[in-house]
């Protein structure tokens, strides 16, 4: 391939790659911008958002009609990225509208933070080589620590101090472990056909030690056991807004590489070592480490954070499924567990904000003062447990589902395991996510004293919007699935 050649192939590849770049155009303009306003102010917001619609809408112009390579396969664009990078710009989008109702208006680095995770979590999705995937995963992770440390406290400090610490090891594992993947297969391009036959050819205990090592790196980012003991501090010192989208975009980049590194070391099913066993293990400790930990917190965002690692299992049953409907129902899972987390965030905001409350108990009798938001959140929390009549059943319904199928094909004992572990769970989720609004509705308020909360009505809007779609997802799931199933997804 001559030069000529080469530069054209290079620009072409550049063409797909707009969205990401409107968003590095986004990080330039705040950064600019603030440099001239040094006050707080909502115009940071306004941009931020500006941005992530411009750059949704150029995502959704350029839908890849198949999957494309880019720069020597180090990325590749296809409909299964595409979909999740949309995820991840409605999830900036609602973080940005969170920030309107904080205490205090935060300056244009913060969005700058934000829009930089964001453009992160899209060349994650769209990384096929070891180095671009750990370019990518970096640029979300150190954005991270620096958004925990927000909330300009000597909690958050600590908090953020310690994400970095425990991201730093996982981070130096995952590196050893691709450096041990490039001494056995020869290349860093994990999805190329030289690394799969070169991995069957010579199999090798390091292969298996490998795979383990750079596992580690994508449960640390997604908060999955056993690499979850950073989320509870994290989740309970940062604000609101931050620990919101920490919860659901970095989580859902991580869980979409996961499923394409997954597949690779599979080799197409020829694989010395079952990896689907691997996962499903790791499902179970995560569902069940989530849950029963949830059952003895008392602070809201805390509880929330072992709701957040629960959730990160029951992602994890859709890769675990290893089938293309598996994948599909992640997907429809990804949406509706981005729209009510936001909405149990949202809510929660209002209650910190408003009342200074950040304890399950101080919402005692609240459900009387704030009837609205009282009976918003508890659709919000009826999702994620997983009952009806809210999207939560029909995603648990579809990724179960898959899983009975994987079962019924496979046979594994594991499998059926997980599927019952995943039952019992739901269960046992009822009695941390409800108590909220027990709190809430029956247990009377101990001071005699009445508060009143003026909650704004862009708040209420978004809120109301929230629960409606989560309302909307449990009738009329074809919404979704209808476009989700036209999504091929190829490695």
């Amino acid at each position: 391939m001559g030069l000529s050649e080469k530069l054209q192939w290079i620009a072409d590849s550049v063409s797909f790659l707009i969205p990401e770049f409107v968003l590095i155009l986004g990080m330039l303009i705040l950064l600019m911008t603030g440099l001239r306003i040094r006050k707080n102010t909502n115009v940071f917001a306004i941009l931020a958002i500006s941005v992530f619609v411009i750059a949704g809408f150029v995502t959704v112009m350029h839908w890849p009609a198949r999957p494309v390579a880019l720069f020597n396969g180090m990325l590749r664009t296809d409909d299964f990225s595409s979909y999740l990078k949309l995820l991840f710009l409605i999830g900036g989008i609602l973080t940005v509208c969170m920030t309107f109702f904080e205490k205090e208006k935060f300056r244009s680095e913060y969005f700058v933070l934000l829009t930089t995770i964001v453009a992160g979590a899209h060349f994650l999705v769209m990384s096929m080589n070891f180095v671009t995937l750990l370019i990518s995963l970096e640029l979300i992770s150190i954005s991270s620590y620096l958004l925990v440390g927000f909330g300009f406290t000597k909690q958050s400090s600590e908090g953020s101090l310690k994400y970095f610490l425990f991201g730093s090891v996982a981070t130096a594992v995952m590196i050893y472990g691709m450096s041990l993947f490039y001494g056995l297969a020869g290349t860093l391009d994990f999805s190329s056909n030289g690394f799969v036959g070169k991995l069957i050819q010579t199999p090798s205990p390091l292969f298996f030690i490998a795979g383990c090592m750079v596992l580690a790196g994508f449960l640390f980012k997604i908060s999955a056991a056993p690499f979850h003991i950073w989320a509870p501090d994290v989740y309970q010192s940062a604000p609101v807004s931050v620990v919101a989208f920490l919860s659901v975009v970095p989580k859902l980049a991580g869980v979409g590489a996961l499923v394409k590194f997954i597949l690779a070391i599979n080799l197409f099913g020829q694989s010395s070592f079952d990896w689907q066993w691997v996962i499903a293990a790791i499902a179970i400790l995560s569902i069940t480490i989530g849950n029963f930990s949830a059952l003895w917190q008392n602070d809201a965002k805390r509880m929330m954070a072992y709701s957040s690692i629960a959730q990160s299992g029951f992602l994890l049953v859709g890769v675990a499924a290893f089938t293309q409907e598996g994948l599909h129902f992640l997907l429809f899972y990804a949406s509706i567990f981005l729209i009510m987390n936001f909405l149990v965030f949202v809510i929660l905001q209002q209650f910190e904000t408003g009342y200074g409350i950040t304890a399950i108990s101080e919402l005692a009798g609240l459900g009387k003062n704030a009837q609205i938001p009282a009976v918003l959140i508890v659709i919000g929390l009826v999702s994620l447990t997983g009952l009806p009549p809210t999207g939560g059943f029909t995603a648990k319904l579809f990724i179960f589902t898959s899983l009975w199928d994987s079962y019924v094909q496979s046979g594994k004992t594991i499998i059926l395991v997980l599927f019952l572990v995943g039952l019992v769970n739901t269960v046992v989720a009822l009695f941390f996510y409800l108590k909220i609004p027990y709190y809430l509705f029956i247990k009377p308020r101990i001071s005699d004293s009445t508060i009143s909360l003026k909650i704004p009505s862009f708040s209420l809007i978004l809120q109301a919007l929230l629960a409606m779609l989560v309302l909307l997802l449990f009738f009329q799931p074809d919404l979704l699935m209808g476009w989700i199933n036209r999504i091929n997804f190829v490695l």
